[in-house]
């Protein structure tokens, strides 16, 4: 594995892990986590292809969180490491860094022959943090960093409550929360502050596939739902027992969908 680097255009250094060798996969992780998130999928397919993870500037520990957050600085950021390699490109992005990808679409459309997203929480008619999000910037205003995650992931997210109240039962998931706490809400509100609709994406012609777990919260899937109808060339693919997070609990079925969503873009 090497590293690769690229200005932003803020001047800002935007770093990316740089693994396998083929085809290019520019892959954007999700939120509460960094690039290491994605090892599982990223080592199954290596074999392929390159697989560039970008390092998203709002989850980097040792930079300060410059607030507000937009997603026009991640869309520039990807833009800039896309930059950096030989196309055809497919860009990949998982939940909030589904969204940050369908931006830096947007930006620069001709940077990419076709989108993976898995999952992006787009506020397609309802904004996703909403009055919840106002609750989770007081917490976190008010140093309450896990009581935001708490918020974060039972409002926002919309698990089960019991699910998450077991979660925090663990004092190692507490802590783990608390370090991403003030990049996860700045990102709700980022999310938020594109609002509500979908009609922007109807430029974006490039081949989608939309990825939807079948146990997921049902507002990700219905803003999924919404998002295929906007694009004019988009798939769904549906994984059957998952929900949002199999990049950790199936990264086999994952990284298959993505290789076989590959295949389709470029001609394999």
């Amino acid at each position: 594995m090497t590293e690769l680097a690229a200005p932003s255009g803020d001047g800002r250094l935007i770093t990316a892990l740089d693994d396998g060798a083929g085809p290019n996969l520019l892959v954007v992780h999700p939120g509460g986590g960094d690039a290491t998130t994605w090892d599982g999928v990223t080592r199954r397919l290596t074999d392929d292809f390159r697989v560039v993870r970008v390092r998203r500037r709002i989850y980097d520990a040792e930079a300060d969180i410059a607030l507000p957050h937009s997603m026009s600085i991640e869309a520039a950021d990807i833009v800039a490491v896309a930059n950096l390699l030989e196309p055809p490109v497919l860009l990949v992005g998982h939940s909030s860094g589904a969204v940050a990808a369908l931006e830096a679409a947007l930006l620069a459309p001709s940077a990419f022959a076709g989108l993976v997203l898995y999952e992006p929480p787009v506020p397609t008619k309802e904004l996703v943090a909403g009055t919840a999000g106002v609750r989770a910037r007081a917490a976190v205003d008010g140093g309450e960093l896990v009581e935001a995650m708490r918020i974060h992931m039972r409002d926002i997210v919309r698990m089960p409550a019991a699910v998450v109240d077991a979660m925090f039962a663990d004092q190692r998931v507490r802590d783990a929360f608390a370090v991403c706490a003030a990049a996860q809400i700045a990102e709700d509100e980022a999310i938020d502050a594109l609002g509500v609709g979908v009609d922007r994406f109807a430029s974006l012609e490039a081949p989608t596939t939309l990825i939807e777990g079948d146990l997921s919260p049902s507002h990700l899937r219905e803003r999924l739902a919404d998002l295929a109808v906007a694009l004019p060339n988009a798939r769904t693919v549906t994984l059957t027992g998952q929900g949002h997070i199999a990049h950790l609990e199936a990264p086999d079925t994952l990284a298959d969908t993505i290789r076989d969503a590959a295949g389709r873009v470029f001609s394999l």
